[in-house]
């Protein structure tokens, strides 16, 4: 049986990977991630979560990059958790942002597709390129 992580990828890329499909794919392994480390912290710094509703706590204010600071671990292995997860926020809000980013352009383009004066004007600079390409032929010659 594969592991679950290949299951996930092959369940990711079964079809074309658009900004929208990317950002579903990268906020349910941070949720996944979240969920286990708020877990893992309980185990390896039991001393500053006594549950681990504590750590699931700690988890979503530091993967949401909030961090207010009321439980914070001080074990090395705490703290290790914690770097991956803080990595893993930043990275959600990253693609989060590419997402939006990619919509707003990808809506644009569509916009100035549509426009007739736009059209034209491409037509004229395709009509220009193909002068300049003849132009610069006859130079080489």
């Amino acid at each position: 049986m594969p592991p679950a992580g290949s299951r996930y990828f092959r369940f990711v890329l079964r079809k074309e990977l658009t900004p929208l499909r990317a950002g579903w794919a990268i906020g349910i392994a941070t949720f996944f991630v979240t969920i286990v480390c708020g877990i893992v912290i309980r185990v390896v710094d039991p001393t500053n979560f006594g549950n681990v509703w504590v750590g699931m706590w700690w988890a979503v204010q530091t993967v949401t990059t909030v961090g207010y600071g009321d439980v914070v671990p001080t074990d090395v292995a705490g703290r290790a958790v914690a770097t991956l997860l803080m990595l893993a926020g930043i990275g959600v809000l990253s693609v989060v942002t590419a997402v939006v980013t990619a919509a707003f352009i990808e809506t644009a383009r569509r916009r100035m597709g549509d426009d007739p004066g736009q059209r034209a004007v491409m037509a004229r600079l395709d009509e220009l390129a193909a002068r300049l390409d003849s132009i610069e032929s006859a130079v080489r010659r």
